[in-house]
């Protein structure tokens, strides 16, 4: 019975087992493998990392490897299948086949874009430091001859500064305050991978960015905290902007053109008397002889000087893809005059981006080529001045020839009065300074994934930095100017410099994702060349006679490189950057020449918590943390550490037995020359809301720069000097970055959107004594006039605040009264120990506002910038504000600042606080209304017009020219001028 029992079990077993079987295989049979691939719909770039899931399930679904390849099994009745990429817009694909191809548009909404980093990419959602990016679709449009001004207000915590209104000027450019007092304080600027160096060239020392076509840009990157730039290291303390150049893409030919032509005019002026107010002012407050120097003329020399100035940028592209090989190839010719006659730029350029794949991909190479001639001509600096305090009296011209028939004040002999002002007119005229600058910035890329281990990546960079550039001067015989020297007539150069660069590095990337886990591991090797080298040359008159010599340099340095990165991020919400950098650079002895440069950084992206994730209101909202090292040694010469004999030149050589010899003059030198290193703390977070229709960045930072590469004092008989270049001292700076972007209306007709950035930062020097425990040092610094500065640094105080006396004034009047200054130290007398430090001419306070409102094929833009609690001291006011300034010999009649009116000042109180005044202020830089006509006929795909204003207003107390000044010092400012373009754009 038992054993019958048990057959029955097994048969039921067995039976069972069959169902199952039958079950498993019809399942089976019902299932199908789907596989694919997914990819950038506008570059066909694969996506890696994108989800692939079964409508309405939450679990299993595929993930989409390095080459963007995907495969999932579904049920044979599946239609559809759901894909998402952070960053991109979720798409239901219907399945058509077994292997079906994706392509995903990019969110413009998102804060997940790819953005570029140090040595690679990564999406925004995977970052961890303090990036931001402007894309070329957000640049300030208009006249814009260089890249830096393309971002100028629109990044947080970056101040871009033009250094003056002239055609060929460059910018000042600061990313959190600067980290340095002596050494560089400009950012390291990457083009397509190449570090490029920083300064200038013989002909274009003061613009060399400005080489570079801002139209073939097609991103700006700027990383401010050491998470993000500690992968350059030694570099990296003053942060880094990334410049990425247009290149080629899938489909058909694209034809671009476009030309923007303008008109520049003047703006604010010098504010000097009128003609009439300086004739009465005279003839009521002058001797004798001063009133017998006026004249009967009516002479504006500003109009003389300055002239409405011309310019024009047009650019030409044509991309596409040839076969296998995608392309862009570009030129461009802009043409600039400045307000000041003689001041001009010509810039022309050309650009080629060659981007073939090869072995299905494996194997990516990105060919750059970019080359600029560059004719620049000088104005005559001394003629702004002289434009101002010229006798508006006197005529433009005289009878007399011997001056080129430009009137001159003469002394009794007949010779231009010793120290006088020169014609302004003839100073313009009379002054021809040219130069004609060539560079070229190539670079090889190549990318290669392993066949045989395909998350591994191997990179190479090869690129080159070549300029040359040299010039021409020439003042005539006759010209007053230089009529002691008998006129100039000499060249310069050429200088050649040069920048290589071999970069190696391998990455790893892989999604493991069966712990949740994508880790991404880079290491790297660089190395990188500078030589600069100038020709001897010697400054020529006229009539050929040598008037100096100078002498051939030959500059060179080397940086070599080891460095390492990890990214490491678990379920999309945990976040982790380490990296690693060891320098080592020819400008420090062997002793001290490496340095190493860490950095550490965690994310959390709390919306990607279960609790948050599917929250309608929140979209995004990550906090950041990170801390890192970087280094300096930029801006502080190439053999500082060594001892350097410098020989004399012709001309100043020693008489020894009766014969002229050349001698040997040994320069100052520290051995011990060590990196300056700044440590920084950097707190951040992102916010989204309503899908990131309004989103933004608050970051909280600390730097602190030790071993400061500082100018300061030697100690009598110690070297060769009486100031060193020497590591001593610490600064400290912190400060508060926000960024909020905001779309609030959005439909088919109407777009409007809104981006708005505030920085408030404060940096102190903690110490420049070379001997721990000494006493406080204050060290002038900045601009002089007539030997006096007006700048110090100071332990315990920001850097560059203003060294001055506190003025006082009539209870009565109000008016200041001349000499009379505070005691400060109480001592019963005033002298250099009642100085005290007033203001800086650094902001508390940055912002930038920009508007975009777009109706139908209209759009109204608007860019707004604005200082707060930055001080300039005006020294136009006080240099041509006293009596005294009228007349400097008894030939002569300068005019007179209209802050004489209110000062009555007899003499120039030069360290007076009177003159340092409030400089906060509020521009309007742009202003534009576009129309997009769109398809025009048969051939032209896109029809562009535009109308644009730059330097619109300006809103401040300040009395100056511009509240907008380098180093806080207003002494002849070349005035900005107000810009009016029109622009059209085409496409085919």
């Amino acid at each position: 019975m038992s054993n019958l029992l048990n057959l029955s079990r097994i048969r039921n077993i067995f039976f069972i087992l069959g169902v199952l079987l039958c079950m498993s295989l019809s399942a089976a049979a019902q299932n199908r493998t789907i596989t694919g691939i997914v990819t950038d719909a506008s570059d066909g770039e694969p996506l890696i990392g994108a989800t692939i899931m079964l409508p309405g399930n939450t679990s299993g679904g595929a993930v989409t490897d390095l080459d963007g390849n995907f495969k999932i099994i579904v049920p044979q009745s599946t239609k559809t299948l759901t894909v998402s990429y952070v960053g991109y817009i979720s798409q239901h694909v219907t399945i058509t086949g077994s292997n079906i191809a994706i392509k995903m548009q990019n969110d413009q909404k998102s804060l997940n874009e790819v953005v570029v980093i140090g040595y690679g990419t990564a999406r925004r959602s995977d970052l961890t430091g303090s990036v931001s990016t402007v894309q070329s679709k957000d640049f300030n449009k208009g006249m814009v001859s260089s890249p830096e001004q393309l971002i100028n207000g629109k990044v947080s915590g970056v101040q871009i500064m033009s250094n003056s209104g002239s055609a060929t000027a460059g910018s000042t450019i600061r990313i959190r305050g600067g980290a340095s007092l002596n050494a560089s304080n400009d950012p390291l600027i990457v083009l397509d991978g190449v570090p490029l160096e920083q300064g200038g060239i013989s002909g274009n020392s003061s613009n060399f960015l400005s080489m570079i076509n801002p139209n073939d840009i097609e991103s700006i990157t700027v990383l401010k905290d050491a998470s993000s730039t500690a992968i350059y290291g030694s570099r990296a303390s003053n942060g880094v902007i990334i410049i990425t150049t247009k290149k080629g893409a899938e489909g058909k030919l694209k034809i671009a053109f476009n030309t923007t032509n303008s008109m520049q005019t003047r703006t604010k002026l010098i504010d000097m008397m009128s003609r009439n107010d300086f004739v009465n002012t005279i003839k009521s407050q002058g001797t004798t002889a001063q009133q017998a120097l006026l004249g009967n003329a009516d002479t504006d020399w500003n109009d003389q000087v300055y002239h409405t100035a011309f310019g024009t940028d047009n650019n030409l592209s044509l991309s596409g893809k040839i076969g296998f090989l995608p392309f862009r190839v570009s030129t461009g010719y802009m043409n600039q005059n400045g307000l000041v006659k003689n001041d001009n730029v010509g810039r022309w350029t050309g650009n080629v981006v060659l981007s073939p794949s090869f072995f299905q991909d494996h194997l990516k190479v990105t060919v750059n080529a970019k080359g600029t001639y560059n004719n620049n001509q000088f104005y005559n600096s001394n003629a702004i001045w002289a434009a101002a305090t010229f006798n508006p009296t006197q005529p433009i011209y005289m009878s007399n020839q011997t001056y080129g028939g430009y009137y001159e004040s003469l002394d009794a002999s007949g010779l231009p009065v010793n120290g006088g002002v020169r014609n302004p007119l003839g100073l313009v005229d009379q002054n021809t300074s040219k130069s004609t600058v060539k560079r070229f910035i190539g670079s090889v890329d190549l990318d290669y994934k392993l066949h045989f281990f395909p998350d591994m990546k191997l990179h190479a960079t090869m690129g080159t930095d070549i300029s040359e550039g040299k010039g021409t001067v020439y003042v005539p015989l006759e010209a007053a100017s230089n009529y002691s020297t008998y006129g100039l007539d000499y060249g310069y150069g050429p200088q050649k410099n040069t920048n290589r660069l071999l970069t190696l590095y391998a990455n790893y990337s892989k999604y493991f994702e069966d712990i949740k886990s994508n880790v991404e591991a880079t290491v790297g090797y660089d190395y990188q060349y500078w030589k600069s080298t100038t020709p001897a040359y010697a400054t020529l008159d006229a009539k050929g006679d040598i008037l100096s010599q100078i002498k051939a340099s030959d500059y060179r340095h080397v940086l070599l490189s080891y460095y390492g990165r990890l990214n490491y991020t678990y379920d999309g919400k945990y976040l982790l950057t380490a990296t690693m950098r060891r320098d080592g650079t020819s400008r420090f002895s062997p002793d001290t020449r490496w340095g190493t440069f860490p950095s550490i950084a965690l994310g959390w992206t709390l919306t990607q918590e279960n609790w948050l994730k599917d929250n309608k209101v929140l979209s995004n909202l990550k906090l950041r943390a990170s801390y890192g090292v970087t280094g300096q040694q930029d801006g502080i010469g190439n053999y500082n550490y060594l001892p350097i004999y410098t020989q004399s030149v012709d001309g100043a050589q020693a008489l020894m037995n009766g014969q002229y010899i050349y001698t040997y003059r040994p320069e100052a030198y520290v051995s011990n020359l060590k990196w300056e290193t700044t440590s920084s703390w950097d707190f951040g977070l992102d916010f989204g809301f309503l899908d990131n229709r309004l989103s933004g960045s608050f970051d909280f930072y600390t730097r602190k720069t030790k071993d400061l590469l500082a100018t300061v004092p030697s100690a009598a008989g110690t070297n060769f000097a009486k100031n060193i270049l020497t590591n001593v001292g610490n600064v400290d700076s912190h400060g508060i970055e926000f960024s909020l972007n905001a779309n609030p209306i959005k439909t088919k007709d109407w777009d409007w959107n809104l981006s708005y950035n505030l920085t408030w930062q404060k940096m102190k020097v903690k110490n420049l004594s070379l001997v721990k425990g000494s006493t406080a040092t204050n060290i002038l610094v900045g601009p002089s006039i007539d030997s006096y500065q007006f700048q110090v640094l100071s332990e315990g105080y920001e850097p560059y605040m203003f060294y001055v006396y506190h003025q006082l004034y009539d209870q009565k009047t109000g008016k200041p009264i001349e000499g009379a200054y505070a005691d400060l130290n109480h001592d019963g007398q005033i002298n250099s120990a009642d100085l005290y430090r007033y203001k800086s001419p650094a902001p508390d306070y940055i912002m930038g506002l920009s508007s975009s409102l777009r109706y139908k094929k209209f759009t109204f833009s608007a860019s707004f910038r604005a200082n707060i609690g930055n001080y300039v001291y005006n020294g136009m006011a006080m240099s041509t504000g006293a009596w005294e300034t009228v007349s400097y010999n008894s030939f002569q009649l300068n005019n007179l600042n209209n802050s004489y009116v209110k000062t009555g000042f007899q003499s120039r109180q030069y360290l007076s606080d009177y003159y340092v005044e409030n400089a906060s202020f509020l521009k309007l830089d742009n202003l534009s209304l576009s129309y997009n006509f769109g398809n025009v006929g048969k051939y032209i795909s896109g029809l562009t017009l535009s109308a644009l204003v730059q330097n619109v207003f300006t809103i401040t107390k300040y009395t100056g020219v511009d509240p907008e000044v380098p180093n806080g010092m207003d002494n002849s400012f070349y005035p900005r001028p107000r810009t009016y373009s029109l622009s059209i754009g085409l496409q085919f």
